[in-house]
């Protein structure tokens, strides 16, 4: 049986999902030993360990030109001490060359096959890459196993499937038929989606497989080679999807250097290179934005960025504060604020916010927030586990000095200890009150635990404020707070104009940080925040040309 015959129930379901827009999850987001096998928790952290102070020998990339590898752990601020191999730029284009001409001749059907099984093999794998992600990015034990397994996965998928309705939005062959009266005109017509060459897929140190895999599956799908730079502090997750995807490619006698793992150091960094190659056409790009704003410049490149935003939270009225204040409180804290979707500033009238009790004033609202923080970091069966621990050292510097930033100190940041790693690197929220008046300072992303309590004219200042940072400097979510139908609409109207998603009235267990798969957007690239969206029919079919051939028909 084919791979595609094997997983055809699974992309046919994929494809319906992305027009329905509804719920739907090929790969289950918990834990669960009924799901994923009563000792698979166990092995994958036991095999995550195994792989400590040892060289990452699964890559099917031979005759590595030498050995190296700079991530650390956030939790133990220790080196993993794990070696990669390393391949100059022209080695890494040469392979992916030779690669292109056979992968690009495979069938979309056989394509597809394959891309599915080898998140299959990856599924297997999940728990490994949990603690592989823990270790390099400092996410909790939830959000890493959630977000750089189940969750990459059915992005991957996602992209596989728009890639594959994509390829066949047109048929292959036709008939043309022109009746001229006495006569017919008749061509055979073909059409051939023509992959664009070589792919880079540049990762980020924070989600090293949920920012990376939608590049690397919606180029592959789309018959283009792939080579995955990923960023030096967090390799691991990432090179474990490589590495199956190479597994299933040689089982099915194709050229493995279709996706390759292009790793680099701290201080020999090929990422320039590799982007401003001639054969390189396509780029993946998730990153600060002078550096996505470089490559969208680069000539005769596609390039999909997604970059740093500054989002916002509008608070009108609201059923229940006390509600509100317990979700934004989390949304700050979720993995220390180190999402690109996480809440930074929050516009709060100077009259206060409406409720059906009465009128809740700024301050009070301020102190219910930074309460709810408090409370929630203080929680020794949650807060530690919540926060994870910061990435970068950079990071930590951010949030000690917004506390010098022109406002009033609400709550200060410090230290939690974490009761499974001892010398983990822990910040806690940093809560600024400020007014409108200081534009300039909250007109940047101030990445990490920190958020700006924003006093505003009134609602409609606050819209504008919102409005003007996402279509001056970006943004990839807003959150919105409102009893109000005509209020609601207007937020909706003008934060649609801004190319900006906005979560109205979350309560409970839902988040404005979070994003699902076939349903949400992944940034629109409407605003500076990107110029590409997670997964729209964009992001596949610019990945390849439609060629059309003509032949008459032969009397």
């Amino acid at each position: 049986m084919s791979l595609y015959k094997k997983h055809d129930t699974t992309i046919n379901k994929a494809v319906q999902a992305l027009h329905d827009r509804t719920f739907y999850a090929a790969f289950p987001e918990h834990p669960a030993p009924a799901v994923y096998g009563e000792t698979a928790d166990a092995d994958g952290q036991a095999k995550f360990k195994a792989s400590l102070g040892k060289k990452f020998e699964e890559l099917k990339q031979a005759n590595p030109e030498g050995w190296a590898g700079q991530e650390e752990s956030p939790y133990l601020q220790e080196p993993l001490k794990i070696s990669y191999p390393m391949f100059s730029v022209k080695t890494l284009i040469d392979r992916s060359q030779t690669a292109f001409h056979q992968w690009r001749k495979v069938s979309v059907h056989d394509r597809a096959g394959i891309l599915m099984e080898s998140l299959e093999r990856v599924k297997g794998r999940f728990f490994e890459i949990a603690y592989a992600t823990m270790h390099t990015t400092g996410q909790g034990y939830m959000m890493a196993f959630q977000a750089s397994g189940p969750h990459a996965a059915d992005r991957a998928l996602e992209a596989i499937a728009a890639g594959y309705e994509e390829l066949q939005r047109f048929p292959n062959r036709a008939l043309w038929d022109k009746p001229m009266g006495k006569f017919n005109i008749q061509l055979n017509k073909e059409w051939r989606p023509v992959p664009k060459g070589i792919s880079v897929v540049i990762g980020c140190s924070t989600f090293p497989t949920w920012n990376s895999v939608t590049g690397i599956y919606g180029s592959l799908i789309t018959g283009n080679t792939v080579i995955v730079k990923p960023h030096p502090g967090a390799i691991l997750p990432i090179a474990i999807f490589v590495a199956e995807i190479q597994n299933v490619l040689a089982e099915n006698n194709l050229d493995t250097n279709a996706v390759q793992l292009g790793v680099d150091t701290f201080d020999r960094m090929i990422t320039k290179e590799l982007a401003e190659h001639p054969a390189v056409k396509l780029i993946d790009y998730t990153g600060n934005s002078a550096f996505g704003s470089y490559l969208e410049a680069l000539p005769g490149k596609v390039v999909f960025t997604e970059k740093t935003g500054v989002n916002s939270v509008i608070l009108d009225s609201a059923e229940d504060i006390d509600k509100v204040a317990a979700n934004l409180a989390f949304a700050l804290t979720l993995y220390s604020g180190q999402m690109c979707t996480a809440p930074q500033n929050f516009y709060i009238p100077a009259s206060g916010i409406k409720t059906a009790a009465g009128n809740v004033s700024f301050e009070e609202f301020a102190t219910k927030f930074t309460d709810n923080v408090t409370g929630l970091v203080d929680n020794p069966k949650a807060g530690p586990f919540v926060l994870g621990a910061i990435q970068s050292k950079k990071t930590c510097d951010r949030v000690v000095e917004a506390e010098t930033l022109p406002g009033k100190v609400l709550l200060k940041s410090r230290k939690i200890d974490n009761p499974m790693f001892k010398n983990a690197r822990i910040a806690t929220p940093v809560v600024i009150e400020m007014d409108a008046a200081k534009k300039d300072t909250f007109s940047k992303e101030l990445f990490g635990p920190i958020a700006l309590l924003i006093k505003t004219k009134n609602t409609d200042e606050s819209i504008q404020l919102a409005k003007e940072m996402a279509m001056n400097h970006g943004a990839i979510s807003c959150g919105a707070y409102t009893t109000d139908p005509a209020v609601r609409e207007k937020i909706a109207d003008e934060m649609s104009l801004a190319a900006t998603p906005v979560s109205f009235n979350l309560t409970g267990g839902i988040y404005m940080n979070q994003n699902a798969a076939f349903s949400d957007f992944h940034v629109t690239g409407g605003n500076p925040a990107g110029n590409a969206s997670f997964t729209n029919p964009e992001y596949v079919s610019k990945r390849f040309t439609w060629v059309g051939h003509r032949e008459p028909v032969k009397a």
